[in-house]
């Protein structure tokens, strides 16, 4: 009975001892995570914390500190460029490193390693595979790594995010490595390399091309109907250089091929993939500068803010950045050495998405399905086959075999394509991305963040390859100018928009754009220049430009600002945070003139008076855009989807803007008609039973209010998403909306708003949904999420190296040799 009695005890210790200290499916190891010397609870900041230190790290050359002030921004000061390099790499990962080493991941299709065996994580990996990533972000490192410049820099910021990485203990590893179970690997400089193609991905990759999309189309409503569905110039467009802009003569003249017309244009019904992910396409920006001759004080001001998926930890890092040769404020991306966005003594810089089409799908044909061989330029070519062996937590290893061709890798194909769609046995298709071409977009910033004129500007951005951004500008000396940069291929027309044959190389780019005949405009007699993801130029533009563009902001900004005189700071401020809709105003009195109004019933008809009382202002509190948009989306399906049912694949509806533009042309358009019916509907009936089932809509579910925050729900979710809710801040109230300069939706907004006046004495502003840190357990992770819901900015403090001792200088971290 002893033995007994002293094994029971003991079989029980050791069943907990192995039970707490493994993970058991999304649960952490218990023991480990429970732990008060090592778990969770060391990552609770206290409100007192202290983060200055004194520290030696091997890498440091000479003396440098960062001087981290009361919303925790660090003014780095350092002796050499190195050195300033080494600290904003030590900094990003003491505040931010778990973020920017999952998103490296998550670039290179490695999410698996650590989320464990789920297929859609493994679906993930696999396509990031195949679509070339780690392909590209190697070519990129190669180019970086031969300039001695970038390579110093890079050598510099990766060796400061080991050093934090080296410091580190299982105590005070970010929470989210005790959640999941795993530790941080060492940094390199091939994940500067991938972080960047993520960015590119994000705001020029898949997302941004609808080749199979209208690929399927075509199939069903032939060539001239695309045309009038997906037009290339919308009728209201404010393009970003003004309209009527002469163009030089093109330099570079492709040449469409002889079998256009009976291979691409024609209507193909073989094509039968379908993308496995679906993207985003809420992404945009806007920008501005106005000139001296516009503004109040006879100095230019420059105004931008990017509109990105809104999460925590915040995509962005503010700092200040001063060596011999930078100073430098504004905002980082984690994970990459500079200021992105921001200003220096001298200039000011900021970006939009271009929206540009930089990717085509190819038709390959492979010889069988080994997929070793493919017929290119009759005759049967070697296939380049990459074994991509993705690990899987807790299942061993996924092999993958992707095929690389003339093109690029066969993103799609009979062994991964989405689930139900597959693609013929002997067919592929292959991704040409202009991001797997060798680049340094590294030295972009590294020069920018150093410009002091024009001249500087201009060579700086020629080192932008993708994703093609509006790269705006503006000095104290008066200038203002954009250009869109990037590495745009030179298409014949129509190139681009389907599918194209991969048989034959009459159909691959034939050169690229040069870089002096990208869209630009340099201090316009208008004495502004603006950008909000529109279509760059009018339709007189030499080269066919194919893109994602929005209109309805540049229309806004373009309209206020050619209203504005004697412009100030807070009028920028209150520019970038206008929340009314310009689509509305062109939209909403076409809808009242075709409702019919005795067809509908009291709560009905309220819904109408509400939207005809409107000012077109989505504010926060406002029901009508609430009831405009469920008013439109119902209008849009009415109008689109008894013909765009007959596509089985991936589509895509017109734009509402290409709808509505139509609809005001044309109330009879062919689209009104419900072909599903023997009848034959007006525009009258469409829009009024279009306002019934958007009242039956609205009344529905749990949420029987109309104010539009709360319908529109503005969030900002942890990276996790679900898997960790208590790191979220949920329905934010907010107005704006995606046709609003503050273009706040679900989950996408300003992620970072920016005023800039070029006064002698530089006047800057700021503010970003977030915190400076990644830590969910600290008073600073969220902080800045009231201020830029209630469109309050902070000044930004360009910090002097006297100012030391300045109060506002809360802590020091103080860097020296080892």
């Amino acid at each position: 009975m002893r033995i007994v009695s002293f094994l029971i005890p003991a079989i029980i210790t050791i069943a907990l001892m192995i039970g707490l200290d493994n993970k058991w499916g999304s649960v952490p190891p218990l023991g480990r995570f429970l732990s008060p010397q090592q778990g969770f609870w060391q990552n609770a900041e206290a409100k007192d914390h202290n983060f200055s230190a004194d520290l030696r790290l091997k890498g440091v050359q000479g003396k440098a500190a960062a001087y981290l002030d009361e919303r925790l921004v660090p003014h780095v000061m350092a002796d050499s460029e190195e050195d300033g390099y080494f600290v904003q790499g030590y900094l990003h990962a003491k505040f931010r490193l778990w973020q920017m080493e999952f998103q490296t991941r998550a670039a290179a299709g490695r999410i698996s390693e650590v989320l464990g065996n789920n297929p859609q994580y493994i679906r993930f990996d696999r396509e990031q595979r195949r679509a070339g990533m780690v392909y590209g972000a190697e070519a990129a490192l190669r180019e970086m790594e031969a300039n001695p410049v970038s390579k110093a820099v890079l050598d510099a910021y990766t060796a400061g995010v080991n050093a934090y990485i080296n410091s580190l203990s299982k105590s005070n590893l970010p929470i989210e490595y005790k959640l999941l179970d795993y530790k941080p690997e060492p940094w390199s400089n091939l994940k500067v390399a991938l972080f960047i193609k993520l960015m590119s991905a994000d705001l020029a990759g898949r997302g941004y091309h609808r080749d199979i999309e209208f690929s399927n189309a075509k199939a069903i409503f032939g060539e001239s109907q695309i045309n009038l569905l997906y037009p290339q110039v919308s009728d209201s467009a404010r393009p970003i250089v003004p309209a009527g802009t002469p163009f030089d003569t093109p330099s570079v003249k492709p040449r469409k091929p002889a079998s256009a017309d009976s291979l691409y244009f024609q209507r193909d019904t073989s094509l039968r993939s379908k993308p496995a992910q679906q993207f985003s396409r809420l992404n945009g920006s806007n920008n501005w500068a106005v000139a001296g001759s516009k503004t109040a004080s006879g100095s230019p001001i420059l105004a931008n803010d990017p509109h990105l998926g809104l999460s925590f930890p915040s995509i962005w890092y503010e700092m200040q950045l001063k060596t011999p040769l930078v100073n430098a404020y504004g905002v980082s991306f984690p994970g990459i050495p500079g200021v992105v966005i921001g200003f220096n003594d001298s200039i000011a810089f900021g970006f939009t998405n271009a929206g540009r089409d930089v990717g085509e799908y190819y038709n390959v044909r492979f010889r069988d399905a080994s997929r070793t061989e493919y017929w290119f330029d009759s005759a049967w070519k070697p296939v380049e086959q990459r074994v991509e062996q993705i690990a899987v937590r807790g299942a061993g290893v996924v092999l993958d075999t992707v095929a690389y061709t003339v093109f690029g890798p066969v993103l799609y194909d009979q062994t991964f394509s989405a689930e139900g769609v597959p693609v013929d046995t002997d067919r592929g298709l292959a991704y040409r991305w202009a991001a797997h071409d060798p680049s340094n977009e590294v030295l972009t910033w590294i020069y920018l963040d150093r410009a002091k004129n024009y001249s500087d500007y201009y060579e700086a951005i020629q080192h932008f390859t993708c994703p093609g951004q509006n790269m705006l500008f503006a000095s104290k000396k008066g200038t203002i100018a954009l250009w869109q940069q990037g590495r745009f291929p030179a298409l014949w027309k129509g190139q681009g928009l389907y599918v194209m044959p991969g048989e034959d190389s009459s159909y691959m780019w034939q050169g690229f754009i040069p870089p002096a005949e990208n869209p630009h405009v340099v201090n316009p007699e208008i004495g502004f220049i603006q950008s909000a993801n529109q279509r760059p130029v009018d339709s007189t533009y030499p080269y066919f430009i194919p893109g994602d563009y929005a209109e309805a902001r540049g229309i806004s900004a373009y309209t206020q600002l050619q209203q504005m005189n004697r412009v100030t700071v807070s009028d920028m401020m209150r520019l970038q945070c206008d929340n009314q809709d310009f689509f509305a105003r062109m939209a909403v009195p076409m809808l009242l003139r075709y409702v019919s109004r005795e067809a509908l019933n009291v709560s009905e008809n309220r819904l109408v008076e509400a939207v005809g009382q409107w000012n077109f202002v989505n504010d926060a509190e406002s029901e009508a855009p609430s009831i405009f948009r469920a008013w439109l989306t119902e209008l849009d399906s009415a109008i689109w989807e008894d013909e765009f049912t007959r596509i089985k694949q991936r589509r895509e509806y017109p734009t509402a803007q290409t709808m509505m533009e139509w609809l005001l042309r044309d109330s009879a358009m062919q689209y009104v008609d419900d072909v599903a019916t023997p009848e034959k509907e007006s525009l009258q009936f469409q829009v009024t039973a279009a306002l019934r089932r958007a009242a039956a809509d609205l009344q529905a579910g749990d949420n029987d209010s109309l104010e539009w925050w709360r319908r529109k729900n503005t969030s900002i979710y942890h990276l996790l998403r679900t898997a960790v809710t208590p790191f979220a801040r949920t329905g934010i109230k907010t107005g704006g909306g995606t046709r609003s300069l503050n273009a706040m939706s679900g989950t996408h907004g300003p992620s970072w708003r920016m005023v800039v006046h070029l006064a002698p004495q530089t006047e800057a502003y700021g503010v970003y949904p977030g915190g400076q840190s990644g830590n969910p357990g600290s008073r600073f992770y969220d902080n800045f999420v009231g201020a830029w819901a209630a469109s309050k900015y902070y000044r930004l403090w360009v910090m002097k190296p006297e100012e030391k001792a300045d109060k506002r200088v809360k802590w020091v971290l103080n860097f020296e040799p080892a």
